[in-house]
């Protein structure tokens, strides 16, 4: 039962002491899973609703509360099982789409984040230029990029390994991510390799571009009125700060899969829990408290809900 169980199904060998704290880490998750769905709901209802918030900073936001919900309904259903089960094991079917979802909506924040950058350059730096620039079509096509593009790379990268069998049926993980190459009989190079070009394009030169993007906006801004400095510093930091989590949990993720350190299995599966956890949870509570305008729908949304 057990060869026969190994040939089709993956085993997850992530989790620790789950026969103990099992319903514990059960409730936890989903409680955690209910706040990121609502949450990020919140954020996209308020911005579709109210017509002032119809801008390309704040439609930008609701794409990366539209991806947390995607990502976390990608990657949290299958947790839940996991806790409870007594074997935690997976298709490679439905592990090569958690990977594909995992790598393809993780590159489309980062590209959301550089969309981000570029709408407050120009809001900042070339206020006179903003309404030409930043057309209803120039949004659609910077979407349509953020979406589309890093799928496209990551299905890529699935179809360079079509015709490579796995030769080991254990991952190091709790869900899928790049430990899955590490399973092949034959380590897929042109996978890899394909696979840092992908990283380059989707993470790296993002990265590069949004720190080059924010230091053109505080080198000019230094030298302008208190005014336009605070109006860089309240749009321009919480998108920071968001980033520098968000690559520093990315790195971790790529380094740990590509070298594969050996760290206690605990600290591990905390790790991989924060990379899983960490955007989709406290984005929209970054972005609702930092942006003054979400912030005030905000306390006239729960206003009306304890009035009612």
């Amino acid at each position: 039962m057990d060869d026969e169980l190994n040939v089709t199904y993956i085993t997850l060998d992530g989790y620790v002491e789950l026969k103990r704290c099992g319903y514990l880490y059960f409730l936890i998750m989903v409680a955690l899973y209910v706040l990121i769905i609502t949450s990020n709901s919140t954020i996209v209802f308020l911005i579709c609703i109210h017509r002032n918030l119809h801008e390309p900073m704040y439609i930008f936001i609701a794409a990366l509360s539209v991806n947390s919900v995607v990502f976390s309904t990608a990657i949290y259903p299958k947790l839940f099982v996991d806790v409870l089960s007594e074997k935690q094991v997976i298709s490679i079917s439905a592990c090569q789409f958690q990977h594909f979802m995992y790598y393809s909506i993780g590159g489309s924040d980062f590209l959301l984040l550089s969309a981000m950058a570029f709408d407050r350059y120009v809001s900042i730096c070339k206020p006179l230029k903003y309404p030409v620039i930043m057309r209803q079509t120039t949004i659609n096509i910077l979407l349509f990029l953020a979406w589309f593009l890093p799928g496209l790379q990551v299905a890529v990268s699935h179809a360079l390994v079509l015709n490579y069998k796995l030769c080991n049926f254990t991952l190091k993980g709790i869900f899928c991510n790049n430990s899955l190459w590490k399973l092949y009989c034959e380590s897929p190079r042109a996978a890899l390799i394909y696979g840092l070009i992908v990283l380059l394009n989707v993470a790296i030169f993002p990265v590069l571009f949004i720190l080059f993007t924010y230091a053109k906006i505080f080198l000019i801004t230094y030298r302008s009125s208190r005014d336009i400095q605070k109006k860089a510093a309240e749009t321009c930091l919480p998108h920071l700060f968001v980033l520098s989590i968000f690559t520093t949990l990315c790195a971790y993720d790529v380094i740990i899969a590509r070298l594969e350190f050996d760290f206690p299995k605990i600290a591990k599966l905390i790790m991989t829990l924060q990379v899983v956890l960490y955007n989709p949870l406290f984005n929209p509570f970054i972005y609702g408290l930092k942006m003054k305008e979400i912030s005030k729908h905000l306390k006239r949304l729960f206003c009306h809900v304890r009035c009612s």
